[in-house]
């Protein structure tokens, strides 16, 4: 926006402002041409529960004395220049597709502060409860009424907040297994309620999974909330259901994701976006290895990793959704540099990293950077907040939009936050 643009805005909001026109109403008009180039319409946020190590997936130091760089190497990716861990090797050959960012840095360094931080953009505080990502998209971009809006699997920390029960996620409880039609009876229909537990206070439990043929409507939605009533009715839904059901997935697109759980978390999460959920959130723990942290890492945790992520990075590009879709994947903080005596790294919430992807961010690059240790980020740091801005501009979402809570106080979506332009395309 040119001098004579912005002098045209502010006379527009002058001239408006008698009308109650407010400052924060300004700022989005100013900020209307940067917003129209949003692309994403839908979300993926994967959290890595626990707090990933940064240094052997991908932000290492192999010229770091041997205390701190580890047993893994870095290996190259398909962008000259990057390198992330020997045990990525499938993330390592699509780096064109999503942008690292590594230097995130800030001082929570207890689980359950850090992950509120990361899993809604906002310091916590005690005097309010910040909605996580999920609840502010489906609240922000309207969805398929047959569909829920915003699909946990199986499980997520984020809260709706503030924001209430009606932007909070229906929670999967479960995971798909691989060729086995996907269950619903444990998926949370609010307030922690379940589809199964609805169905046994109306003796409606036999076939539950198959056919609701025959229910009494007024008698099963009778008692249930307004929020109830939509997510049951939209659990029940053919379309639904049938985006549930990952044994209808061709076998050969089915087996990049392997048979774990969190490729199979991956998958189930691939298949809501594409037919027409606006947010899931796959969560994958394990993350806090305060001991045998190579061990954990090098059988376990970067190879489900690798598979999962690169099978839904791939997946999507495939299926024409990735550039329509963000992918934020990101834990509640990193882990120490120094090895520990235990052969593990602890809590570090100094310096992490972050992966983005689709969805307008501009893939293959690094963004930010960390010290040569990797304690703490070299120069200035990128906050969780400024990912979170970043996060929700790509979804034409403005993080400085204010929501009001029930007793009328006027909150931002990101307190703190501003976007990261490097990261945009």
């Amino acid at each position: 926006m040119n001098a004579l643009q912005n002098r045209r805005s502010f006379l527009q909001a002058g001239a408006l402002g008698v009308a109650g026109f407010t400052l924060a109403d300004y700022l989005r008009l100013a900020n209307a041409n940067e917003l129209k180039a949003a692309k994403a319409k839908s979300a993926i946020f994967v959290f890595l529960a626990g707090g990933p190590t940064h240094l052997d997936s991908f932000d290492l130091k192999p010229d770091a004395p041997a205390e701190f760089r580890g047993e893994f190497k870095p290996i190259d990716t398909s962008v000259p220049g990057v390198r992330i861990s020997e045990h990525l090797p499938k993330l390592a050959k699509l780096a064109d597709h999503y942008a690292i960012v590594r230097g995130i840095s800030h001082t929570l360094a207890g689980h359950e502060l850090g992950t509120s931080y990361l899993n809604s953009g906002n310091r916590p505080i005690p005097s309010l409860l910040y909605p996580g990502y999920g609840a502010v998209v489906s609240k922000e971009i309207a969805g398929d009424s047959e569909l829920p809006h915003y699909v946990a699997i199986p499980s997520t920390p984020q809260k709706a907040g503030y924001l209430g029960v009606r932007s909070a996620p229906l929670q999967t409880n479960d995971v798909p297994k691989p060729g086995v039609a996907f269950s619903v009876r444990g998926i949370s229909l609010g307030n922690g309620v379940t589809v199964e537990e609805y169905a046994k206070r109306h003796k409606l439990l036999t076939d539950l999974d198959t056919t609701f043929k025959g229910a009494d409507e007024s008698k099963l939605i009778d008692g249930l909330d307004q929020f109830a009533k939509q997510a049951f009715d939209m659990i029940r839904s053919p379309k639904a259901r049938q985006a549930f059901d990952v044994s209808l997935e061709k076998p050969e697109s089915a087996k990049p994701f392997g048979e774990g759980k969190f490729g199979m978390s991956c998958l189930l999460a691939t298949r809501l976006i594409e037919a027409g959920v606006r947010f899931a959130t796959v969560t994958f723990g394990g993350w806090d290895t305060h001991s045998n942290n190579f061990k954990a890492a090098k059988e376990n945790l970067l190879p489900q990793l690798d598979s999962g992520l690169s099978a839904m990075l791939s997946a999507l590009k495939e299926r024409g959704l990735l550039d329509s879709t963000v992918v934020y994947v990101v834990g509640e903080f990193g882990r120490t540099p120094k090895i520990n005596p235990n052969a593990g790294r602890d809590h570090w919430p100094r310096a992490m990293f972050a992966l983005l992807a689709g969805g307008g961010i501009k893939g293959g690059q690094v963004v930010g950077k960390s010290d040569d240790k990797g304690m703490g980020p070299a120069g200035e740091g990128i906050t969780p907040d400024q990912v979170a801005a970043t996060f929700y501009h790509t979804l034409g979402i403005d993080h400085r939009k204010e929501y009001h809570t029930p007793g009328g106080r006027p909150v931002m979506i990101v307190r703190d936050g501003s976007v990261v332009k490097e990261l945009i395309a």
